[in-house]
């Protein structure tokens, strides 16, 4: 992997972090000299992404995926096997399909929903480097009630007018046309709740979709045991907005991950196999 480098300071207009004294840098996404590094980085990253998922608890049987294109063509992207345990998958493992359905890399059969619905996302989304979706507890939880998430606290914020609601289910994701309704649906948020389904985030990279997939999880978590102890007192929208664009941007969400990868790589080193 060749040395990250910045040629302007991203940070520069973000309140994620405060000012950095002199001498201190401060981690940001890397910068690859060739498409196979970029891969095989996007490949890592995509198997520490499902070792978090893991670790969280996102695993249902079968169902739940994350993608992330490929660096070489935007219509190709890697995935999960189909049926792999999201807590043993390493980058090898990992599965190539492209916008048709056709497996490009790997031995193993991709999701059918996987491919229904992240094809139809990356193709609507051209700023979509990586997509997340499972059957997290309270991510389907929240999604049975048919409502958006609503700005009670600062983590909430981050989705505040930035996140869709597909109400349209009907059943296993199976056909192309409706990973055409859910990435309508999604428009261009960072995320949308998929009514009696589930959650779907997206980002410019894995770290980023995960992140977002992670704190909205917990930020209906929030919301549930908020409501089930009375109603909710709202942030106000100036101010919503104003949070959201402090720690809502991309940037962001790829900075807020770094604990998380840090641990799980240090935790699972099998994944980088």
């Amino acid at each position: 992997m060749s040395a990250p480098h910045h040629p302007a300071d991203p940070y520069a207009q973000s309140d994620v972090v405060g000012p950095a004294p002199d001498g201190v840098t401060l981690p940001v996404p890397p910068v690859f000299d060739s498409v196979e590094e970029e891969r095989q980085y996007r490949k890592e990253q995509l198997a520490a992404g499902f070792r978090l998922f893991g670790r969280f608890g996102f695993s249902e049987g079968v169902a739940g995926h994350i993608t992330v294109r490929d660096p070489e063509n935007p219509n190709w992207f890697w995935v999960n096997p189909f049926g792999m345990s999201f807590n043993q998958i390493k980058a090898s493992d990992l599965i190539l399909v492209d916008h048709e359905g056709t497996l490009l890399h790997g031995n193993r059969p991709v999701n059918q929903a996987a491919f229904v619905i992240h094809s139809q996302v990356h193709a609507a989304r051209p700023d979509a480097i990586a997509a997340a979706h499972s059957h997290s507890l309270y991510g389907k939880a929240f999604s049975s009630l048919g409502i958006p998430l609503d700005p009670i606290t600062q983590d909430a914020c981050v989705f505040f007018e930035d996140h869709g609601l597909y109400s349209d289910y009907r059943g296993v994701v199976n056909k192309v046309e409706e990973g055409k309704r859910v990435a309508a649906a999604l428009g261009g948020h960072k995320a949308v709740i998929l009514q009696n389904h589930g959650l779907l985030t997206v980002g410019q990279s894995v770290a980023e979709a995960v992140w977002w997939f992670i704190t909205m999880e917990r930020s209906c978590q929030a919301q549930l045991l908020a409501m089930a102890a009375g109603t909710p007192k709202l942030i106000d929208r100036e101010t919503a907005l104003i949070t959201r664009g402090q720690i809502g941007h991309s940037l962001a969400g790829w900075f807020q991950a770094r604990p998380l990868w840090d641990q799980i790589t240090v935790s699972d080193p099998d994944l980088f196999d």
